[in-house]
């Protein structure tokens, strides 16, 4: 509140007059970044029309930014809002007899576990004139911020998560964006890939402010991969070269939460709440976001933007896509089976560590709304990536530079964003950034079952689950992984047989493990990769969520 004062004094008046809100009498001031209004009086007889004015009983600020709309109140509106007993009806008639010109501030209002909603307050004025000045002056400021969009391209997935996409679109989301006068336009996909095609070759962009869509992480990564693909098509790149300077998106991406995962909405939201999500999207924030391209040899083969990881986490999802008849339960199926199974690969795991001042995977400082460490001289960090670059090809013949880990592991994970979820508050990495141009490497050596349940254990909790002393973690920019080479000559590419023997029989003791003589997968955002054998790269702040990271919990 202090710093929206010091605001409000350094600022012209923009307009200002005494209103009513509430039955009371209110000063209302407008300056270029916020409406803010006080109360003049404790009390008035409103039969008379005799007042007496008092010591101001209290201040209210909403910053311009978060003011979702403006708009004339009539009567039906002041009944729902201002009638709520019968024991002040009476009152209520002889206010809007003396002041029925009314308009409604629909605003931001924060509430609990970092969910927004739509609060509408309303000022009644003197005549219906002051009341037009009072719309013109906000629409204009609202005019003024030109990062909000106005047109929207939407993406209704009808089948991911519970089949709800297009209910929450259309009774959640769609009467928000017409209150704010966004055009939308909605294209309900019809089968896998749908949304990520129809942006690669056929959707008119240049039309639209944005790019949204209404499902889950499946449903995120086909825009994201039908985007970034478009806009490297349309600037010449190539992007199955591993070392391409890959082109940022101009377009934002909206998410609507509507599926069975929603890791990339809660992790930079902080809620999976279809109306936060639109409210984001109105009051147009932006949250940059890293990107990992991942290669076989010269062969693009997907992009990445929660989780790469190998073992455990692939052997899950190829176990659960045999499942898929189950919902979302598959996943805990598919979790107690791997478990149980216990396998472990033997491989060889290269990375080029980020530079001192990107912070550790374990200095407990969480990625926030205006997360410094993201922000830290973003266009410097762009120019050390390009120089990195030309660097790893004399680091590729002597190894400067770059660490090489070779051992048995139960799981491999690359996390580039916390990985939050319901279930897992803190996530696989509780301090990855989620702009910061690195990736959290995280390394489960051979260990016993149990050890490993208690390592698993401690995602759900608050104890640091990389104090083990089989779990090492590395901020990385980039890293390469190749699987033990086998003696029928693998490269590092998966057959059906190999798929298929991923699971070896039950431990018969908890401290052994099984050595599984396939590759495992890797599951790249929930989607098996062809190849074991991966090169890996993060692009940093390669696309632009309409989002503002997690904020700060007011206490």
């Amino acid at each position: 509140m202090s710093r929206l004062s010091k605001i409000m004094e350094k600022q012209p008046r923009l307009l200002s007059s005494k209103l009513f809100h509430k039955h009371r009498q209110v000063e209302v001031t407008l300056n270029p970044s916020v409406l803010a209004w006080k109360e003049t009086e404790s009390r008035r007889n409103w039969s008379c029309g005799i007042s007496n004015i008092s010591e101001s009983a209290g201040s209210h600020v909403i910053q311009v930014c978060e003011i979702v709309a403006v708009r004339n109140t009539d009567e039906d509106d002041q009944e729902k809002t201002e009638d709520r007993r019968n024991s002040r009806q009476k009152k209520v008639k002889q206010h809007s007899q003396l002041h029925s010109h009314a308009f409604t501030v629909s605003c931001v209002r924060r509430m609990r576990q970092h969910h927004w909603r739509c609060s509408d307050i309303i000022f009644h004025c003197s005549s219906q004139d002051l009341r037009q000045q009072w719309i013109q002056a906000i629409n204009e400021q609202l005019s003024l911020l030109t990062n909000r969009p106005k047109s929207l391209l939407v993406y209704i997935n009808p089948y991911g998560g519970k089949r709800r996409g297009k209910q929450i679109y259309e009774q959640k989301v769609a009467p928000l964006f017409r209150c704010t006068s966004i055009s939308a336009d909605v294209i309900v996909t019809e089968h896998a890939n749908h949304a990520r095609d129809h942006l690669e070759t056929e959707a008119s962009l240049d039309k639209y402010d944005g790019v949204v869509c209404v499902g889950g992480d499946g449903m995120f990564s086909e825009i994201l991969h039908g985007l970034v693909t478009r806009t490297q098509t349309d600037h010449g790149v190539d992007q199955s070269e591993p070392d391409a300077d890959l082109v940022r998106c101009s377009l934002r991406i909206g998410i609507i939460p509507a599926g069975s995962t929603d890791c990339v909405c809660f992790a930079t939201v902080g809620t999976n709440d279809p109306v936060t999500s639109a409210l984001h999207i109105i009051v147009g924030d932006s949250q940059p976001m890293d990107v990992c391209s991942v290669h076989h040899n010269n062969t693009f083969l997907r992009y990445a933007v929660s989780l790469l990881g190998y073992g455990f986490y692939g052997d899950v999802l190829t176990d659960s896509e045999r499942n898929r008849w189950l919902g979302p339960a598959r996943y805990d199926l598919s979790g107690v089976k791997t478990f149980l199974s216990h396998n472990y690969y033997e491989g060889t795991v290269s990375f080029l560590p980020a530079e001192d001042n990107m912070g550790t995977p374990r200095d407990k400082l969480h990625c926030r709304s205006g997360c410094r460490i993201c922000q830290h001289n973003p266009l410097l960090k762009h120019k050390q990536h390009k120089l990195s670059e030309e660097e790893e090809k004399s680091d590729k013949e002597d190894s400067m530079g770059w660490c090489t880990i070779r051992g048995k592991f139960i799981a491999i994970n690359a996390a580039s964003m916390s990985c939050a979820c319901p279930r897992s508050p803190k996530g696989l990495s509780p301090s990855a950034h989620l702009a910061d141009g690195t990736t959290d490497l995280i390394l489960v050596r051979k260990c016993s079952r149990l050890d490993f349940f208690q390592h698993l254990l401690r995602h759900t909790n608050k104890d640091d689950q990389f104090d083990h002393s089989f779990v090492e973690v590395h901020r990385v920019r980039k890293f390469h992984f190749q699987p033990k080479r086998l003696e029928f000559g693998s490269t590092g590419e998966l057959s059906e047989t190999q798929k298929k023997a991923t699971f070896s029989p039950i431990c018969p003791t908890p401290m052994t493990c099984n050595y599984s003589s396939a590759h495992s997968s890797w599951n790249c955002d929930g989607e098996i990769l062809p190849h074991a054998a991966i090169q890996v790269s993060v692009r940093c702040q390669l696309i632009r969520l309409f989002a503002r990271g997690i904020e700060e919990q007011q206490q």
